[in-house]
Formats: C-alpha cells, sequence, structure tokens
C-alpha cells in the first residue's frame, strides 16, 4: 500500500511539474533545496519548521512562507501521506494569507476523506485526491510569490 501511494505522489507531482514553465523548486540556494527561516530548525524532511506555535507567527514573513515550504517538501519528499504531514501544514496555515490558508483546509479536507476510504474501493480514487489537492496548494503558494514545485 504505501508503494502505491509514494507512487500516486510523485506522479501528481511529476504531472504537475510537465504542465508549464517554471524550473524547478523555488527558493533555496539554486540547489532546489529550501533555505531555514531564522529560528527555525530542520526536520528530518528537510523543512523548516518552527520550534513552537509562536515562532510560527514571528517568522512566518511573508505569511504562508512555512507552510508553502512544508507542502514543497511533503511534495519533493514523497512524504505528503505520512501521518502528521498535511496535520502539520494545516496548522502552520493558520498565519497564512487566505489563499494559502484556502488550499490548507482543502488538501486537510482530503486527507481525512483518504484516511476515511483506507482499504475500501474508494482508497485510489481519495489518494489522488489529496495528490491533486497538494499539487493545487503549491500552485496557489507559486502564485503568490512563495515556494512551490514548479
Amino acid at each position: 500500500m504505501p508503494r502505491i501511494v509514494h507512487f500516486a505522489v510523485v506522479m501528481v507531482f511529476l504531472a504537475g511539474g510537465c504542465s508549464g514553465g517554471g524550473g524547478g523548486v523555488g527558493g533555496g540556494a539554486g540547489n532546489g533545496a529550501p533555505e531555514p527561516a531564522p529560528g527555525a530548525v530542520a526536520s528530518p524532511s528537510g523543512s523548516a519548521a518552527p520550534t513552537t506555535s509562536s515562532d510560527a507567527a514571528q517568522i512566518d514573513d511573508p505569511p504562508g512562507l512555512i507552510t508553502c515550504r512544508e507542502v514543497a517538501a511533503a511534495l519533493r519528499d514523497a512524504t505528503l501521506l505520512d501521518d502528521g504531514v498535511v496535520d502539520r501544514i494545516r496548522d502552520t496555515s493558520a498565519t497564512a494569507d487566505a489563499p494559502v490558508t484556502d488550499a490548507a483546509t482543502a488538501l486537510a479536507e482530503a486527507y481525512t476523506k483518504a484516511v476515511a476510504a483506507r482499504g475500501s474501493a474508494d482508497e485510489p480514487d481519495a489518494v489522488a485526491a489529496v495528490s491533486a489537492a497538494a499539487v493545487e496548494m503549491s500552485e496557489v503558494c507559486g502564485d503568490s510569490g512563495l515556494e512551490s514545485i514548479r
């Protein structure tokens, strides 16, 4: 099951990256890796994670920076469906602007449906919906001038 999930996430990631211009992951020092925000610590996936929720409000400048780094890292590292990843994306979106927050909410709703569909005939479609919501969120991030997978 995890191989299928990771395969689906990678396929959606690749399909989203083939749809238009843009050259790789935004931000970082030219190597595609995001640079941690001041006061942030690197998480095991390599994304910048605030040390506390109050840190997120202080370093989320511009608003949505942390959330967009989280979703880009989840897509890049194929960890989107790992426990806690979507919850962290949703939680960090509290300080983001409305389009990013709305996209994070849609991602969280799709993830909740996918968890409920685990083991059923609807699971593949629900997993694909999570991947599509994450790619859409990454596009919203890119449109907002924040890190994306474009």
